[in-house]
């Protein structure tokens, strides 16, 4: 009898706690409803068989518990029984598939009308390609990727030449307009998924997937890697702005084609030497950096993080925090560099100072800060410390280790990486919580002095 109460209460309460629970599908913002009506009509048929199973159990155990006065009756056969078990469990079954190939039917011919927008994902970052005035994308293909083409642009294809190149982690779509939406991986299998759009696909190396939707509410909505792609996989995000045409035509046309992205001049350093008075006087005549003043090495450091994070400074991304002192007084030394092409040249010049690592100032336990370097900070940053421009880690060796020290601090506490513009810091926010305290921080940096 205790059984057969615990039987009935699994059903009541798997069916209270199911309408009581706050938790459901969150708002529909496509065309694919029919997404909706298939997990309905899943749960409708799932839900009737575990409740009918369950209390058709609890009944059979009443109803022949052990009584020493009646026989069991053999009957190793039934056909009408046989035959109703069939075509009941046939029908539940075509009533959760039918519906879903009706819908895939759907998903998988794409609307002559769409436009294609491709999305690329790699570790651990999203990035977009639109087409242009040509309503052509470019060929691309990953052997062509470098640090100067992250898109691995053909060069020779004139279609390529207007597309729009989104490096960021937000995306636009235009309200009530169908698109296709082209998956493509730089490195390893990755999965993009919106919640309110329904539908998701895989991004498989070496090959292009797609999916299509109509959006049909406005607003911004999260992007979310949902493939086990990594150690950082948990904070690929990124987020998809669903607006007005007018809106979304601003927001294209204020983003950078492949031909202009071409085009930029690339930094001189004679220019970028007379510039760089500005930073020597903090950062010293050789880029070697000045713990009195709170500066930090800069030779050796590559040039696409030095113009980030001088970016960042003038954006105020940067030096805004109420917690970062130091931060405030560099924002006004970058912003003395007052366009891009400037602080591609004084980045340029950094590159040609002597590489000389810092000197070590930081001592901690070299072993404990290996164990906590190699299985988390090497993923990204490298096992040698060099960093790696792919996933955009900036290099660690031989750098300021007192200014490491800080800047893990301040991830740690939030002074850095949680402004909404520094899209790749937020990811060392979430990162650095695995280092559980100040020593932990020493004992990575102390190793990192070891890396030279």
């Amino acid at each position: 009898m205790p059984f057969v109460i615990a039987l009935v209460l699994l059903v009541i309460i798997s069916v209270a706690l199911h309408f009581m629970s706050p938790w459901w599908l969150v708002p529909l913002a496509s065309n694919w409803g029919t997404i909706d009506d298939t997990i309905n009509i899943t749960f409708w048929v799932t839900g009737f068989v575990f409740i009918t199973l369950n209390l058709f159990t609890a009944y059979a155990i009443y109803k022949f518990r052990y009584n020493k006065d009646r026989r069991a009756k053999y009957e190793p056969e039934n056909k009408k029984l046989e035959i109703w078990l069939t075509v009941l469990t046939s029908i539940g079954v075509a009533a959760m598939l039918a519906p879903g190939l009706f819908v895939w039917a759907d998903f998988v011919n794409v609307p002559a009308d769409a436009h294609e927008v491709e999305v690329v994902g790699q570790q651990w970052q999203w990035s977009y390609r639109y087409p242009g005035a040509d309503g052509l994308l470019g060929a691309a293909d990953g052997s062509l990727i470098t640090a100067k083409n992250p898109f691995g642009m053909d060069a020779d294809d004139p279609n390529g030449q207007d597309d729009i190149l989104v490096s960021s982690q937000q995306m636009h779509l235009p309200l009530n307009r169908p698109v296709k939406l082209l998956l493509r991986s730089k490195d390893v299998l990755h999965d993009y998924a919106v919640a309110q759009f329904r539908v998701k696909m895989d991004l498989v190396p070496g090959s292009v997937t797609y999916i299509w939707l109509t959006p049909t509410v406005a607003g911004t909505y999260d992007i979310l890697c949902e493939e086990f792609c990594g150690l950082a996989h948990h904070v690929m995000r990124g987020t998809v702005v669903v607006e007005d045409e007018n809106s979304y035509n601003q927001w294209l046309a204020s983003n950078m084609t492949y031909a202009q992205f071409n085009a930029q001049a690339a930094g001189d350093p004679q220019l970028g030497q007379a510039m760089y008075a500005v930073c020597a006087a903090c950062h010293g005549p050789n880029g070697e950096g000045n713990v009195a003043l709170n500066a930090p090495r800069l030779a050796g450091q590559e040039d696409w993080y030095v113009r980030r994070q001088i970016s960042y400074y003038k954006q105020g991304i940067r030096g805004t925090n109420a917690g970062d002192l130091y931060g405030a007084q560099m924002a006004p030394m970058a912003a003395v560099l007052a366009s891009d092409a400037i602080v591609s040249n004084v980045a340029a010049y950094i590159q040609t100072l002597p590489d000389v690592p810092a000197p070590v100032t930081v001592t901690g336990n070299i072993d404990n800060g290996r164990s906590l370097f190699e299985p988390t900070c090497g993923v990204c940053h490298s096992e040698s410390g060099k960093g790696i421009w792919a996933v955009n880690a900036p290099k660690l060796s031989g750098m300021s280790d007192w200014y490491l020290v800080r800047q893990l601090q301040y991830f740690k506490t939030g002074v850095r990486g949680t402004h909404a513009g520094d899209e790749f810091g937020h990811q060392m926010t979430s990162m650095v919580q695995s280092l559980g305290d100040d020593q932990a921080i020493n004992d990575v940096v102390a190793y990192i002095n070891t890396l030279r």
